[in-house]
């Protein structure tokens, strides 16, 4: 059995979430994170999490983006729909957990990639240009102007025999 680290499971929702149709450049991933919780974790960090997870099997590595392996797909798409993210990272670390590790030689992005990935989100966020990613807040109902009312519709004319 292999551990299973915290940052293992936010990075593989983070991917899935980033990586829809291709894969994720790694400031895609970061504000993917930022969606999930409020900071991302260190640049070491990610760039150790990355490749622990390209080791084991379970993160594609291509041009510097990232995606998820046939295997990580599969235990993402096991977890609840409707849960929040809290929960479906406890799903997947069970997923995780019972998950056989193909080993295999790997490259991930290194740090410095995903610091300057980082500072890159920190500036996008003081743009006026919005993260697609963050969900959208509720609308507010409309709220009836006192004084509108719909008026009574006019009486039927009584039709004059002649």
């Amino acid at each position: 059995m292999h551990p299973i680290h915290d940052h293992d499971t936010l990075l593989l929702l983070a991917i899935a979430i980033a990586a829809k149709r291709r894969p994720a450049a790694p400031a895609a991933v970061i504000a993917a994170i930022d969606l999930m919780q409020s900071s991302p974790p260190g640049a070491e960090r990610l760039a150790e999490t990355v490749l622990r997870l390209a080791r084991l099997g379970l993160v594609v590595v291509a041009d510097g983006c990232v995606a998820l392996s046939s295997a990580a797909e599969a235990l993402v798409e096991a977890l609840p729909a409707k849960a929040g993210h809290e929960e479906r990272q406890f799903e997947l670390r069970s997923g995780l957990a019972a998950y056989v590790p193909s080993e295999c030689d790997a490259e991930a992005p290194d740090a410095a990639t995903w610091h300057a990935a980082v500072l890159e989100h920190r500036a996008a966020g003081k743009t006026s240009a919005k993260n697609l990613l963050m969900p959208k807040p509720a609308p507010v109902a409309a709220q009836a102007r006192p004084g509108q009312r719909q008026r009574k519709p006019l009486p039927k004319a009584k039709s004059r025999k002649r």
